[in-house]
């Protein structure tokens, strides 16, 4: 005999919802299930708090998840405490950069295995697991010039254009600006901008210190105000921060040191008199997603950096090689780079001085 099979009633949909609609809801349910996980993970918390505050625009992303007490809490926690000592220019010596014959390290054959052709400068590649970037090694120190836009307090300028303004061959922007609304130009410079051994721009806004080299093209870090630091020998210099190597110490990294991980522009200078340009690319997940200031220091170090200091960081972190813009930053690289108000480049001083005799 044959059984009875039942059978199952199909589900009649009043209003069959589109595979549109499914999709959005399935993503909404795990959106809710992994920020029902990760809200008290307190690794995640300490990661998003400090990266979220240190954006102009997107600090909104930590008060969607956390409390405004929870945010100080954070913040707090995480910081940087600076080494503020006055710069040893004794301990850096200026001298024979050459290739050598036998290197302590990989990092230090290099820095000094040229490029054929190219005594100036070599740009090695920065490739590590969550973050990729560029350090541009520069030989001689004396090559390394402040560059400002032509119209300075009126727009600004890519690192770019500011090297082919002035002859640059390689450039990294420099300190911050007034950003209004994510629309800023670069036109005003936070801080004050000193060139040429001229204050030639003060704005409030600047509560760094003064980065930037002597008459000896010895790097120059403090927070002297700019008329002292002139006297005492600055010639350029812009206004940011935080110090991160002072006379070969390091300054004490709190967490991730409050200023999360992101894109990041660096100066260094070895005992050698070596210049380091350091540039981090970020906020680009699947390629590379930035850098806390604890990485940055452990990539200057592998270099033997005696003394560094962030520049500004996130979208204006770009670098310009023979007028062109050569890093991927995490914003306006369709248009060139962002446009910044100054920026460090390296010239070939010989060139320069035959074209202007």
């Amino acid at each position: 005999m044959k059984k009875d099979v039942k059978k199952k009633k199909k589900i009649k949909w009043k209003h069959k919802p589109s595979k549109v609609t499914v999709a959005v809801s399935l993503l909404d349910i795990f959106v809710i299930f992994v920020l029902v996980v990760i809200y008290g993970n307190a690794k995640f918390k300490n990661f998003w708090i400090p990266t979220a505050m240190t954006t102009m625009h997107h600090q909104y992303l930590a008060y969607t998840l956390y409390s405004e007490e929870e945010i100080d809490k954070v913040m707090r926690e995480n910081f940087i405490e600076e080494n503020r000592e006055a710069i040893d220019f004794d301990a850096i010596v200026i001298g024979d950069t050459s290739e050598k014959s036998h290197y302590s390290s990989k990092y230090e054959e290099e820095i000094f295995t040229r490029n054929e052709g190219n005594d100036i400068y070599k740009i090695i590649r920065i490739d590590e697991p969550k973050f990729k970037g560029y350090l541009t090694v520069i030989y001689n120190p004396a090559n390394v010039k402040l560059a400002v836009p032509t119209k300075l307090g009126k727009y600004g300028q890519t690192v770019a254009k500011m090297c082919q303004d002035n002859g640059g061959l390689v450039g990294i922007n420099g300190g911050g600006f007034e950003d209004l609304d994510g629309w800023g130009n670069g036109s005003t410079p936070y801080g004050a901008i000193i060139k040429d051994g001229q204050l030639i721009y003060e704005h409030a806004g600047g509560d760094g210190g003064l980065i930037g080299f002597n008459k000896d093209h010895k790097m120059y870090l403090t927070y002297e105000e700019p008329e002292v630091a002139i006297q005492n020998g600055m010639v350029d210099a812009v206004e940011f921060g935080p110090f991160l190597i002072v006379n070969g110490k390091v300054s004490k990294i709190h967490g991730d040191g409050g200023w999360g991980t992101a894109d990041r522009t660096v100066i260094a200078q070895r005992k050698d008199g070596i210049v380091l340009f350091l540039i981090i690319e970020g906020r680009q997940p699947g390629y590379s997603i930035g850098a806390t200031m604890g990485d940055v220091q452990k990539i200057l170090l592998r270099y033997k950096a005696y003394n560094a200091a962030n520049l500004d960081g996130g979208a204006s972190s770009t670098m310009a090689v023979n007028g062109k813009l050569f890093n991927r930053p995490s914003a306006g690289g369709e248009y060139g780079g962002r446009t910044v108000s100054n920026a460090w480049i390296v010239v070939d001083n010989q060139t320069q001085e035959k074209k202007e005799g």
